[in-house]
């Protein structure tokens, strides 16, 4: 049976294709054997039609790139247009940003001031220890050069005290 389409050809309509089952008994060896599936490569198979498809590509890649950019650009204009149709609605919008802009301004001079806080505590951290550290070790210095001085004095006035033993046992001996 055949059909006429709107421009003149012919066109035939599908047969249909009956089936029918056939009833055997299973062979056990061939269920243990896997299955072949054959592949069938995308690629066409002879040289010509490699460049034809190659061709085809490089031209219809620009194209549908620059329609997926036309409607991109569309549906944000009509997004626009319907979104600021009017003067109150802009100004509504504008507020909004203005509004968005302090909001983001003042959590960031918040942020500074907080890193600058923190930094100002470390900073006096830091030097409180250097302070106290420096002192500790004064303190340590002077206690050890009075003990050394201390000890100084002591061992010289020994070592005097046995000078004048020697001097005046040496000038008893040259005396007598």
């Amino acid at each position: 049976m055949a059909t006429t389409s709107s421009q003149g050809g012919t066109k035939t309509a599908p047969t249909r294709r009956t089936s029918t089952r056939k009833t055997s008994t299973r062979n056990p060896a061939a269920a243990r054997r896997p299955t072949r599936t054959t592949t069938t490569s995308t690629q066409p198979k002879t040289p010509v039609a490699q460049v034809q498809l190659i061709a085809e590509r490089a031209a219809l890649v620009p194209v549908g790139a620059s329609l997926l950019a036309r409607d991109n650009l569309v549906s944000t204009v009509k997004g626009l247009a319907t979104k600021y149709r009017t003067r109150a609605s802009l100004e509504r919008e504008l507020k909004r940003y203005e509004r968005r802009g302090s909001t983001a301004r003042n959590r960031f001079e918040r942020q500074v001031r907080k890193t600058r806080t923190r930094f100002d505590r470390q900073l006096r951290q830091r030097r409180s220890l250097v302070e106290r550290t420096v002192k500790q070790n004064r303190r340590r210095l002077e206690h050890e050069v009075r003990s050394v001085r201390k000890d100084l004095e002591e061992q010289s006035g020994i070592v005097s005290a046995r000078v004048e033993k020697l001097v005046s046992e040496a000038q008893g001996l040259i005396g007598s």
